[in-house]
């Protein structure tokens, strides 16, 4: 979650434009606050805007035909929510939720789609948008198949409690069903391994879990900084 509201001028997208491009392309666009629960986009729809988190965060589901939903992914601010869909038209894979309340910069699709096309700047930005989600992704294709659940478990807080600043803690930020959906386990399967990771040090007190012991528990878990830490190039607010 991010604490203060990025300004639509401040977005790390725009700071290799030129104030009068960047004045042109916000001139098609809005600030949009919404509460906890709204729902942005559905999965299939052709997108209208490209969105930008400006405050709180959005949540990814991914749905099945039978209806099975498990999340994918939370986008926080100041990142852009599926640039791939938007730059190419094409219709959401995901649904997009927000989970508190949230504030975003909606840029109208077509005025978007033409600024990248025209403005070599613009495009570099959205490439290294698009590289750093891609990225994400490997890492959590990397997390389902080379590790256990209760190894996913262990290095997610401890990650969390990086990106956090909490090396003694980790506050988990979902409910803890969400958590293990993005984890690709049961919430049975979650609580068992937090059961289990108490061995290596941890205590879970609600929402905060506590980590006597990082270093043991990166050991027990195989934590890898490359995969498992934040990218050098991540935008920072």
């Amino acid at each position: 979650m991010t604490d203060k509201e990025v300004e639509p001028e401040a977005l790390p997208l725009f700071r290799a434009l030129s104030s009068s491009k960047r004045t042109e392309l916000l001139r098609n666009a809005m600030v949009h606050g919404v509460a906890s629960g709204t729902v942005l986009f559905e999965q299939g729809d052709v997108p209208n805007f490209q969105l930008i988190v400006l405050s709180g965060s959005a949540q990814l589901f991914g749905r099945s035909t039978e209806g099975r939903e498990v999340l994918i992914e939370a986008v926080r601010a100041p990142d852009l929510i599926i640039p791939a869909a938007v730059v190419t038209g094409a219709p959401y894979l995901m649904q997009a939720r927000v989970p508190e309340p949230s504030s975003f910069l909606l840029i109208h699709a077509a005025a978007f789609r033409a600024a990248v096309e025209a403005d070599p700047s613009l495009a570099h930005a959205v490439i290294g948008s698009l590289a750093q989600q891609f990225r994400r992704m490997v890492r959590q294709i990397k997390n389902l198949k080379l590790r256990t659940a209760t190894q996913r478990v262990g290095c997610y807080l401890l990650a969390l409690s990086q990106r956090q600043h909490t090396p003694d803690k980790a506050v988990l930020p979902f409910e803890k069903m969400l958590i293990a959906s993005e984890l690709g386990i049961t919430r049975e399967s979650f609580s068992r391994a937090l059961s289990s990771l108490s061995k290596s040090g941890i205590q879970v007190h609600g929402q905060i879990v506590v980590i006597h012991d990082a270093p043991r528990l990166a050991a027990e878990c195989g934590y890898d900084p490359v995969t498992d830490g934040p990218d050098t190039d991540d935008f920072v607010v």
